[in-house]
């Protein structure tokens, strides 16, 4: 079998050069603390923004899911359509 692949250089070699790849993503890969520390104001100013829509849109969604499973919902209701037994025609 002298015309064989090599097949254990080939995986060593391979896992070498992922593992490079990964450590040299790592390094030069900035934080998202970093990241926000060195933008500019303006760009500061929407990242916030954004992040404050999003926050009160989850707040708001919140608040209307507790609404509906306190107000008189009964548990039949929240199960899924899935879940309910097939009727025979």
């Amino acid at each position: 079998m002298s015309g064989s692949f090599p097949w254990v250089r080939f995986t060593g070699a391979s896992i070498a050069l992922m593992g490079i790849g990964y450590a040299l993503m790592k390094a030069t890969t900035p934080s998202e603390e970093q990241l926000y520390r060195e933008m500019a104001p303006d760009l500061r100013r929407k990242v916030d923004a954004a992040r404050a829509a999003r926050l009160a849109r989850e707040e708001e969604m919140k608040k209307q899911v507790k609404a509906q499973v306190t107000h008189g919902v009964t548990p039949e209701a929240t199960k899924p359509i899935w879940a309910d037994v097939p009727r025979s025609k």
